[in-house]
């Protein structure tokens, strides 16, 4: 496949060193991060390739931003081995970053056999193709902060807690951590020896998100539709974290593996600081600040939630020296900006997605 990668940056940071020239598998890549993180990876020389189901958005990132441009692109189903393998023999990837799930709690309730279906056999497939593959070094398996047993603390589980989860969704991610850790543990060994680690993030927020039922987009729908927002939960307290932020915990957890292979084949939590963990109404009255003019509604939520969720990544910022540089008004603040871009000038936000990237880099420094 011919891509057109954007232009690739210079003087890379040190984890981003390991992926120029690398032949990377995005699962998901038509998604909110998948997108993201498929154009950062082809702005350090990556040979990125993508293995997800067509966007289910109008709008959507990946035609946004054109994913398809510069990422070698197979339409499957993760559900379906065969789809997996034959994206694995084409794509050779020396590492592979699996975000491919069904990523939404309501729709976990609606239908909890895809749920399960996609979030654990899913994970277990491309699991399976990853060791059975000579090529693949290491796997980044993205899971969520929910895959911990709810028990209602008032402080942020750690990668030793108990996991667990009462909903379809939670119980679905929980299963495809067990997975993974099979792999982790007992099947690696028994393939290629790849190093698997799994990533648990935060509630992610930033621009190019439109999926159902999520604050950020319901804000973003509001404004253009000109409707009042509707609460469910507005006290709800959740680790918002900036969808670059994330991908920046995913490519240094990666180059770690890279690095120094099984040692680092373990949980790690990336998620914000304890001071940037907020509630949905802080989240709301913050992004109003940005772009102002949203009426509120509130009504009693039809599905149950936790109150209270918060991970710790005290590993991540000791062990791989993860300190993401964005705090919760800086994501709220580069969240509002991306989207008020494209309601204005839609042409220009590949250049914008673009320049958020550097300006992250840049704070790194």
């Amino acid at each position: 496949m011919q891509v057109d990668k954007p232009l690739i940056v210079q003087n890379l940071l040190g984890f981003e060193k390991n992926f120029a020239n690398k032949r990377v598998l995005v699962t998901g890549h038509t998604g909110f991060t998948g997108g993201w993180l498929c154009l950062w990876l082809s702005t350090l020389g990556a040979e990125v390739y993508g293995l997800s189901l067509k966007p289910i958005t109008t709008p959507n990132l990946h035609d946004v931003l054109d994913v398809s441009s510069f990422t070698n692109s197979f339409i499957g189903n993760i559900n379906n081995l065969d789809d997996v393998q034959k994206a694995f023999e084409v794509a050779k990837p020396e590492v592979v970053f699996h975000l491919a799930a069904q990523p939404l709690v309501k729709q976990a309730y609606d239908d909890p056999l895809e749920s399960f279906m996609t979030n654990v056999m899913g994970t277990a497939n491309v699991l399976e193709a990853a060791r059975s593959n000579l090529e693949t070094k290491a796997v980044v398996c993205i899971t969520t902060d929910k895959v911990y047993k709810d028990q209602n603390w008032a402080w942020g589980y750690r990668e030793i807690d108990e996991l667990g989860g009462k909903d379809p969704y939670s119980a679905s991610k929980s299963a495809a951590e067990m997975v993974a850790n099979a792999y982790q543990t007992t099947l690696s060994e028994r393939g290629n020896n790849v190093a698997i680690a799994t990533a648990r993030g935060g509630n992610i927020i930033g621009g190019g998100d439109w999926s159902n039922d999520r604050i950020v987009p319901d804000f973003v729908r509001a404004h253009t539709d000109n409707l009042p927002l509707v609460l469910r939960n507005p006290n709800a307290v959740r680790p918002w974290q900036y969808v670059i932020s994330l991908c920046h915990g995913y490519l240094v957890l990666a180059d770690a593996l890279l690095n120094e292979g099984q040692k680092f084949a373990e949980a790690f939590n990336f998620g914000p600081a304890e001071d940037d963990v907020k509630t949905v109404g802080e989240l709301v009255e913050t992004l109003s600040e940005h772009w102002q003019g949203i009426k509120l509604d509130f009504e009693e939520g039809s599905f149950q939630e936790t109150h209270f969720l918060s991970v710790n990544s005290a590993k991540s910022n000791s062990v791989l020296g993860w300190q993401p540089p964005i705090n919760f008004e800086d994501t709220v603040c580069m969240t509002a900006n991306w989207y008020k871009t494209f309601s204005q000038e839609p042409n220009t936000i590949k250049d914008v997605s673009l320049q958020q990237i550097n300006d992250y880099r840049e704070a790194l420094l």
